[in-house]
């Protein structure tokens, strides 16, 4: 996919220009810290693999990693994160005004390229994209500092947060193909499927992983009061003490204790459980390509779900 990505990069260099110096350093500094660029190469996997070779798919492919940026800038300013991908957050660079401006810049620029596309169809798969990220965002906010939450109540969050805009991606490439309708469908559950793993293990990275590895802050999770699955499932098969550990630290997003409570996470089988949960996404997601015609692009999805689930950063 290499240089079908070059071209995605050459419009997303292109589509950040503004005549306005901060936005162009705060959206260049961002989108220049790399990333492993997920989403855009599921549109270009898709459409490719459902024979669209057009170049609206760099387009869209660029639009929804700049979703994404969006979201990257204001969620880092919710959570007062200070490391992303290895580097200061933009927030801890150039303050959260500025970020929070330059997010709305980068999105409102997304839809511009939308419209590019002119596709009624494209218009209505990414701005409900978007407004159920949102509101995923606005419910993991309400669960922060809960560590009651109800595993299910979890597990929308993801989808919602998360999984909504791999889901977005995959049907973006078949919706370019003009493909049936069930194999929208198909293309759209694997995306879901595959950004709750991804999402699972990035959760539980934050207690398995070291920082250099993540290029984020370990225990940044729990400074932050999210009960995570590696959290919930502890506590589920802890001892009343260490459940009293895990609760406490939820609630104040005490990091103090934060060695213990990876020992706990580690020692009642939670990151294993949690693992294997995410394996279990990506083996749906993968069962969501058999309507999919052999193809290199068949495979390296097939790849994508393996690579997803057993990562260390």
């Amino acid at each position: 996919m290499a240089p079908d990505m070059r071209e995605v990069d050459a419009v997303i260099q292109r589509r950040l220009t503004s005549d306005v110096a901060m936005i162009n350093q705060i959206a260049h500094y961002i989108i220049g810290a790399g990333g492993k660029r997920i989403r855009p190469m599921l549109v270009l996997l898709f459409s490719s693999a459902l024979g669209f070779s057009g170049r609206e798919r760099y387009e869209l492919a660029a639009t929804v990693e700049f979703i994404h940026t969006a979201t990257l800038l204001h969620d880092d300013v919710v959570d007062e994160s200070a490391l992303r991908r290895g580097r200061q957050t933009a927030n801890a660079r150039f303050g959260n005004a500025a970020s929070v401006l330059v997010g709305d810049f980068v999105y409102s620029r997304a839809f511009q390229m939308m419209v590019s596309v002119n596709s009624m169809r494209v218009l209505e798969v990414l701005a409900d994209a978007t407004n159920v990220i949102a509101e995923g965002e606005v419910l993991q906010l309400m669960n922060m500092h809960d560590p009651d939450l109800p595993v299910d109540d979890y597990l929308r969050v993801i989808r919602f947060k998360t999984a909504k805009l791999f889901e977005a991606s995959a049907r973006l490439g078949a919706v370019l193909a003009d493909s049936a309708p069930e194999l929208e469908e198909s293309s759209a559950a694997y995306g879901r499927s595959l950004g709750t793993a991804f999402q699972l293990v990035d959760d539980l990275l934050d207690y398995e992983g070291a920082t250099a590895q993540l290029g984020k802050n370990v225990g940044d999770d729990l400074r932050e009061g999210k009960p995570t699955l590696p959290l919930l499932l502890a506590m589920e098969r802890g001892t009343a003490a260490q459940r009293d550990v895990i609760r406490h630290a939820i609630q104040h997003g005490e990091v103090a204790r934060l060695s213990e409570i990876v020992q706990i996470v580690r020692d009642t089988g939670a990151l294993e459980a949690t693992r294997a949960a995410a394996r279990a996404e990506a083996d749906k997601a993968s069962r969501c390509l058999d309507l999919l015609r052999p193809s290199a692009h068949r495979v390296a999805l097939l790849e994508l779900c393996v690579r997803s689930v057993e990562r260390s950063s």
